[in-house]
C-alpha cells in the first residue's frame, strides 16, 4: 500500500467538498438547498467503499506521521455515520442551515480533519488535523449569523478554543523537551531522564487540557452548554457526535503512546477528570429548560463516563469507550434532528414546546423516548450496554485499587441523576397538555428515513451489541502492543546508555 492509496478515504472527502463547492458556485441560490442531499449521498458511498479497505495490521506512512490501523477505520467509519446524519438533518428547505453551499462544504472540511486526526502517527499531524477541524467547527456554531445566540456561541468557542490550543501546544513542546521525539510509535519505547520526568508529565497534563476540549471533559468543558444551546441544531449534533469522537481518539493515541512512562499519572488525571465531569454536568443539568443546553450538559457527562474506560488502562475498557461512543453518537443524533424538526435549526428549544409531542408527530415522539431512555442507560438500548461494559471494565481494573470504588460510585450517582432529567423530557412529551395552537409537524421523508435508521440502530445496538464489541476490541488490538515487548526495549535502551 503506498501513501496516497492509505489516505484514499481522505482524499475523496476533500475532492467531494470541492466538487459541491464548484457545483454550488454553478447553480442558482435557489437551487443550491440540494447539495447537502448530495453531500449526504457521497458521504455514503464513502463509507461504504470503507468497508472495501482491510487494514489487517498496522502500517505507518510518510515518516510514521500517518497511520493505518484498525482504531483509525473504526473511528472514520463513525465520522462519516455522524456527517451523513447531519448534512441530512440541515437538507430540510425550510432550515437556515440548508441554504447555500458552505454548510456541506464546511462539513465535509471538518470531516476530513477528523478522519486525518484518526490516523495522526504523532503530536504534528494531530496538532493540524485538530486545528482544522476546530477552525471549521468556529465557522459552523456562528453559521446563524443572523441570531444573537448562534454568534454568542461562536466568539465563546473561538476564545475557549484559542485557549486550549494553546495549552496544547505548550504541553507538545514539554514532552518534545522531555523525549526528543513528537512521533508516537518513538515516544512509546523513549526513555526519560529523572530530571525531565517532571517536565513530560506537565507536558501530559497540557496536551490532555487540549485535546479534551473536544471532548468537553473537565477542565476543558465551560463551552459546551452555551455553544450547544445557541448553534444550530445540526452543528450541535455534529459537535456531539463527531467533535466528541475525535477527542477521544486522540487522547487514546496519546496515553497509548506514553503509557509506559505516564500510566500512574494517567490513571490519576482520568479519574478525577470523570469524576469532576460527571458531577459537575449532571448536577448542573437537573435545573435546565432549554434540550439544547440540557445536551450540553449531558455531553459533559458523557466525556466522563468515556474516560472511566479510558481510566482503566486495559484493552477491555478502551473498548467499552468505543462503544459507548458509538451508542451516544446515535442518541445525539436522533435527538439533534428531532430538535432540529419541532424547534427550527437556531431556535430556542424549550423542554415545554415538547408538550403533546406524540399527538403532533407519533414517529418524533418515538424517536425522542428512544434517545431518552438509551441515553440515561435504561436497558434494553444500546446505552445501557455501553455502561454495563464501562462498569464491568472498572470492575476488572486492577490499576485503579482504592479509586476504583469511588469512580464506580459516581458513575452510578451520574446515572440516577440523568434518569431525572432525561425522563423530564419523555414527562413533557407525553404528559403535558399541548397548546391549542399546536400543529402537526411536518417531516420530509429524508429526515423520516434518518431517524428509523437511528432508532433501529439503538434498538439493534442494545440488543446484539456482540458485533460492534467485537469491531471495538479489534480496534483497540490493533494500537495494544505487548507492554512487556516495550518494556524490554527500554531497559535495554538504558543499559546501553
Amino acid at each position: 500500500m503506498s501513501g496516497f492509496s492509505a489516505i484514499g478515504l481522505e482524499l475523496a472527502v476533500v475532492v467531494g467538498a470541492l466538487a459541491i463547492l464548484m457545483i454550488g458556485v454553478c447553480v442558482s441560490s435557489e437551487r443550491r438547498s440540494f447539495l447537502s442531499y448530495v453531500a449526504a449521498l457521497f458521504v455514503g458511498l464513502v463509507l461504504l467503499s470503507s468497508f472495501l479497505v482491510s487494514w489487517p495490521e498496522k502500517q505507518a506512512f510518510f515518516e510514521g506521521t500517518y497511520l493505518v490501523d484498525g482504531l483509525a477505520l473504526f473511528f472514520k467509519r463513525l465520522f462519516l455515520v455522524a456527517a451523513g446524519f447531519v448534512l441530512v438533518m440541515a437538507s430540510g428547505s425550510s432550515r437556515e442551515t440548508a441554504i447555500g453551499v458552505e454548510f456541506p462544504v464546511l462539513v465535509l472540511i471538518a470531516l476530513a480533519g477528523m478522519m486525518f486526526a484518526a490516523s495522526a502517527g504523532g503530536f504534528i499531524l494531530l496538532f493540524v488535523a485538530l486545528e482544522l477541524v476546530t477552525v471549521t467547527f468556529y465557522v459552523l456554531v456562528a453559521f446563524a449569523r443572523n441570531t444573537r445566540r448562534s454568534l454568542e456561541a461562536g466568539v465563546k468557542f473561538l476564545i475557549i478554543g484559542a485557549v486550549t490550543s494553546a495549552f496544547l501546544v505548550l504541553g507538545m513542546a514539554f514532552v518534545y523537551g522531555a523525549t526528543g521525539t513528537m512521533n508516537f510509535d518513538e515516544l512509546r519505547v523513549a526513555p526519560i531522564d529523572v530530571g525531565n520526568k517532571q517536565l513530560f508529565d506537565i507536558g501530559l497534563v497540557l496536551v490532555f487540557v487540549g485535546v479534551g476540549f473536544k471532548l468537553a471533559a473537565v477542565p476543558s468543558q465551560i463551552w459546551a452548554p452555551d455553544v450547544y444551546e445557541g448553534a444550530p441544531a445540526p452543528v450541535g449534533a455534529f459537535l456531539a457526535s463527531g467533535s466528541k469522537a475525535v477527542g477521544l481518539v486522540l487522547i487514546v493515541r496519546v496515553m497509548n503512546s506514553t503509557m509506559l512512562q505516564g500510566e500512574t499519572l494517567w490513571a490519576v488525571l482520568l479519574a478525577v477528570s470523570a469524576v469532576a465531569s460527571i458531577l459537575y454536568g449532571a448536577l448542573c443539568a437537573i435545573p435546565q429548560k432549554d434540550l439544547k443546553r440540557l445536551l450540553g450538559y449531558s455531553s459533559i457527562v458523557t466525556a466522563g463516563y468515556l474516560l472511566i474506560g479510558l481510566a482503566s488502562g486495559s484493552e477491555a475498557g478502551i473498548g467499552a469507550s468505543l462503544y459507548y461512543m458509538t451508542a451516544y453518537t446515535f442518541a445525539a443524533l436522533a435527538v439533534f434532528t428531532v430538535v432540529s424538526i419541532v424547534f427550527g435549526a437556531s431556535e430556542p428549544a424549550e423542554i415545554v414546546g415538547l408538550a403533546g409531542l406524540y399527538k403532533r408527530s407519533p414517529l418524533l415522539a418515538v424517536a425522542l423516548t428512544l434517545s431518552m431512555i438509551s441515553l440515561a442507560g435504561i436497558p434494553p438500548l444500546a446505552g445501557f450496554f455501553g455502561k454495563f461494559l464501562l462498569v464491568k471494565s472498572a470492575v476488572g481494573s486492577a490499576g485503579l485499587k482504592t479509586g476504583l470504588v469511588v469512580l464506580i460510585g459516581v458513575m452510578v450517582v451520574g446515572i440516577l441523576i440523568s434518569i431525572y432529567y432525561y425522563f423530564g423530557v419523555i414527562r413533557a412529551v407525553y404528559w403535558v397538555a399541548p397548546s391549542k395552537d399546536g400543529k402537526s409537524i411536518i417531516v420530509t421523508r429524508s429526515e423520516r428515513v434518518a431517524l428509523i435508521m437511528l432508532m433501529v440502530g439503538l434498538v439493534w445496538l442494545g440488543l446484539f451489541p456482540g458485533r460492534l464489541i467485537r469491531a471495538s476490541s479489534g480496534a483497540v488490538g490493533s494500537i495494544a502492543p505487548s507492554r512487556q515487548a516495550i518494556a524490554e526495549v527500554v531497559k535495554h535502551d538504558g543499559e546501553r546508555r
